[in-house]
């Protein structure tokens, strides 16, 4: 059932800011809209553990409940390590990363601050030479003793940036796309270039569906 005196904000508030998406949304506001709208438990987010859990039911009015295997287990905070000597610099992994702990370069070897990694582990499978690994960080401490408040609302500003810096790369890229088409309609030699209207707008419509398909590409759709 929907929680109507509980927002999403409230909720959000909770969550550590891994996202790691191992609850089954694409990340951790999405998991507190959902917890809000009734549509999920709130038993799925194994970084925040049982303490996590508890806080959530407290907020919600819910009865607290074990975490959902169905979504992991509890455990210890995990880093990811990058392998120098086998990273080719395939950049999917800083593509992969929500919060933008990775650097590197096309073609450059790429490396996680270490300071800033959640532990989301959403760059490790991505990798196509498996040069990433997982190292604990948090010895013998799990849930909310291996993460604090300052490091979740660190996470939640650099996720927001994060999906910012999608958004504007992506338009970026379109206009670009845009200029480079435009660019070759205007040097067609004076003897092929359209000049009727009607062929004008065919010839756009062409170039607008092909750009289209190249945005799904990159998509995924």
């Amino acid at each position: 059932m929907p929680h109507p005196t509980v927002t999403a904000d409230a909720i959000d508030a909770l969550l550590p800011q891994t996202q790691c998406t191992r609850c089954g949304y694409p990340d951790c506001r999405s998991y507190a809209e959902a917890i809000a709208e009734g549509r999920a438990g709130i038993d799925q987010c194994p970084p925040g553990g049982a303490e996590g859990i508890a806080r959530l039911a407290a907020l919600t009015g819910q009865p607290e409940r074990p975490l959902n295997p169905a979504h992991g287990i509890e455990g210890e905070r995990r880093l990811a390590i990058i392998d120098e000597d086998w990273c080719i610099g395939c950049t999917l992994c800083i593509k992969a990363c929500p919060v933008d702990c990775i650097v590197g370069a096309p073609k450059q070897m790429h490396s996680v601050i270490d300071a800033l990694c959640t532990g989301c582990e959403l760059c490790v499978p991505v990798c196509p030479v498996d040069c990433i690994s997982l190292a604990s960080a948090t010895p013998g401490r799990t849930g909310w003793q291996a993460w604090s408040e300052e490091q979740a609302g660190q996470a939640r500003e650099r996720h927001a940036f994060h999906r910012l810096r999608l958004v504007r790369d992506k338009q970026e890229n379109d206009e670009r796309l845009a200029a480079k088409a435009e660019r070759k309609l205007a040097n067609l030699p004076a003897e092929t270039r359209l000049t009727d209207p009607a062929q004008i707008d065919r010839k756009r419509a062409i170039i607008e569906a092909a750009l289209q398909r190249a945005r799904q590409q990159r998509s995924g759709g």
